[in-house]
C-alpha cells in the first residue's frame, strides 16, 4: 500500500486504500507529541512491538555458537535466515532484579523493576514510547495476551487489560460502538464532568493536607489528568471514521480461535498488529503468547504438553526434543510477522523498516527458572536507526575464565552489564523518548544503531 502519511497532517479527509483498508485521516489540535521534539521527523510513524515467548527455551538447542555476522542460526531459529538482515541476535542479557525470581518474570521484562509483595512495578518501556505516539493515534497502544494478563504497566505500576481474543480487539478497533457516536460522545462528557468534580475537590483538599499527603494526592492527581487527557483526544476521534476494511479481511480477522490451533492464532494476532501498524490505529503493541506458569501446549504437531511442563524437563530427552520443536514452532510464526511487516508499504517503505520488534523471554533455562542468559531477538526498525546482521554475544568477554567452553546454560550473568534495559533503553530513544536511562540501564546498545 502507497500511504502518503505526512499529507495527513494538511487535510482531515484524506482517504487511503490499498491491501483491502479506505481510511479517512484527521487532522487532530492533539496530534504533536507532548515530550518529543516538535519538528516534522517526531510527526513520522515509529513503531514497536514486543512479543513474549513464556517459560525459556531449549537452550542447548537455541544456543547460536558463533558471534558476530558469520553466524550460524540454532535449529530452533532457522526460519529467520531469510530475515538474517533485518535481525540481531542476542545472547548473555538479563534483568538484575529477575535474577532469582521464578514466575513473575513475564512482569519486569519491559519495566526491569523490582519483584516482591514490597514493590510496586513501574512503567514499562511500551508505555513510556505510547506517552510520545499516543497523541498521533486512536489507541495509545494495543495489549494482547491469549492466556489473559499483559505486560503493559502504567506510570503508577498498574497492569493494563489484554486482549485474548482476536476478534474482540479487531471490533474494539475497527468497527463504531454499539449506540452510535452521540451515545459515545454523551458518555465522554459525563466523565469529563466527573473528573472536574474531582480535580476541583482535590484542590480544596490539598491545602488541608501534611507533605506527605499532599505527595501521595499529587500522585493521584495525575493519574486522574491521565484520563482526562485521553478522554478528550478520545472525544475528538469521534468525528473521524474508523478504517473500512474489507469483508475478506474482517473475516480472516474478526473471530475467535482455539488455543488448539495455536499456529492460526499467533498468525492471526500478528496479522491484527500489522493492520493497526497499517491503518495507524497505534503505534505501539504488546503480545504475551503464553503465560509463564502455563504456556499454551501445540497439539497441531503433536505437542500435547504445556510449555510450562516441557520446561521442567528434568533431562528428559523426549520432553527435550518438545522443547525444541515448540521454540522452532513458535519462532516460525515470528518468522511470519516480519514476512508480513516486510510485505505492507507506507510511504516509508515496509513497515518492517519503521517498526521494531522485540522477541523473547524473561526466562532462559527453565528446569531450574535460569534467568541469567536470556533468549532475546531484535528486528527491523532499519529507518529508526538499528542496524543488524550479528549475533551480540555478551557471555563471551575478554580473560573471561568462568567456563572451559562457551555453554549455552548460565546460572549467573557472564557480563554483569549486560542489562536487558540497555536495549529497551535503545528502542525508547528511536521512538523519541528523551530519555538517558530506563530501569537499570547503564547506556545504550552502540552495536545495533546506525
Amino acid at each position: 500500500m502507497n500511504t502518503p502519511r505526512q499529507n495527513w497532517l494538511l487535510s482531515r479527509r484524506h482517504l487511503l486504500r490499498g491491501l483491502g483498508i479506505s481510511m479517512a485521516l484527521p487532522f487532530l489540535d492533539c496530534m504533536r507529541p507532548l515530550f518529543a521534539a516538535k519538528s516534522d521527523n517526531a510527526l513520522k510513524p515509529r513503531r514497536s512491538v514486543f512479543i513474549y515467548l513464556p517459560n525459556g527455551v531449549n537452550t542447548t538447542a537455541w544456543q547460536i555458537g558463533e558471534q558476530g555476522a558469520g553466524y550460524k542460526l540454532s535449529k530452533p531459529l532457522e526460519s529467520l535466515e531469510k530475515h538474517r538482515s533485518v535481525i540481531t541476535p542476542f545472547s548473555g542479557l538479563y534483568h538484575p532484579n529477575g535474577l532469582g525470581h521464578h514466575h513473575n518474570c513475564q512482569s519486569i521484562w519491559l519495566t526491569g523493576g523490582k519483584i516482591g509483595q514490597a514493590e510496586r512495578n513501574t512503567i514499562s518501556v511500551d508505555q513510556l514510547m505510547a506517552q510520545i505516539t499516543a497523541p498521533l493515534t486512536r489507541y495509545a497502544s494495543l495489549e494482547l495476551s491469549n492466556q489473559g494478563g499483559s505486560m503493559a504497566w502504567n506510570p503508577d505500576g498498574i497492569q493494563l487489560p489484554a486482549h485474548s481474543s482476536p476478534g474482540v480487539a479487531f471490533r474494539e478497533m475497527f468497527e463504531d460502538p454499539k449506540g452510535g457516536i452521540a451515545k459515545q460522545r454523551r458518555g465522554y462528557e459525563r466523565r469529563g464532568s466527573i473528573l472536574d468534580a474531582i480535580l476541583d475537590d482535590a484542590k480544596s483538599l490539598s491545602s488541608q493536607l501534611g507533605n506527605d499527603d499532599k505527595g501521595r494526592l499529587e500522585q493521584y492527581l495525575t493519574a486522574v489528568r491521565e484520563v482526562e487527557i485521553r478522554t478528550g483526544r478520545s472525544d475528538k476521534w469521534l468525528d473521524t471514521p474508523r478504517p473500512n476494511v474489507e469483508s475478506s479481511t474482517q473475516a480472516k480477522l474478526n473471530r475467535d480461535i482455539s488455543l488448539q490451533m495455536l499456529g492460526e492464532y499467533l498468525r492471526t494476532m500478528y496479522d491484527l498488529i500489522v493492520l493497526a501498524f497499517q491503518t495507524d490505529m497505534t503505534r505501539v503493541a504488546t503480545f504475551v503468547t503464553g503465560l509463564e506458569g502455563q504456556g499454551p501446549a501445540i497439539p497441531e504437531i503433536g505437542i500435547k504438553q504445556d510449555r510450562h511442563s516441557l520446561s521442567h524437563h528434568n533431562g528428559n530427552s523426549e520432553l527435550l526434543r518438545y522443547l525444541m520443536e515448540s521454540d522452532a514452532f513458535n519462532i516460525t510464526q515470528f518468522s511470519y510477522f516480519l514476512d508480513r511487516l516486510k510485505e505492507v508499504q507506507d510511504v516509508d517503505g515496509p513497515l518492517l523498516d519503521t517498526t521494531m520488534a522485540l522477541y523473547g523471554s524473561g526466562m532462559a533455562y527453565g528446569h531450574s527458572h535460569g534467568n541469567a542468559s536470556l533468549p532475546i531477538l531484535l528486528a527491523g526498525g532499519g529507518k529508526l536507526g538499528l542496524k543488524h546482521g550479528k549475533h551480540l554475544d555478551y557471555n563471551i568477554v575478554p580473560n573471561f575464565k568462568g567456563y572451559d567452553k562457551h555453554t549455552a546454560i548460565h546460572f549467573k550473568p557472564v557480563n554483569d552489564k549486560a542489562h536487558l534495559s540497555n536495549v529497551l533503553l535503545t528502542m525508547a530513544q528511536k521512538m523519541g523518548v528523551n530519555a538517558e536511562k530506563f530501569a537499570d540501564s547503564l547506556g545504550t546498545v552502540s552495536e545495533v544503531t546506525a
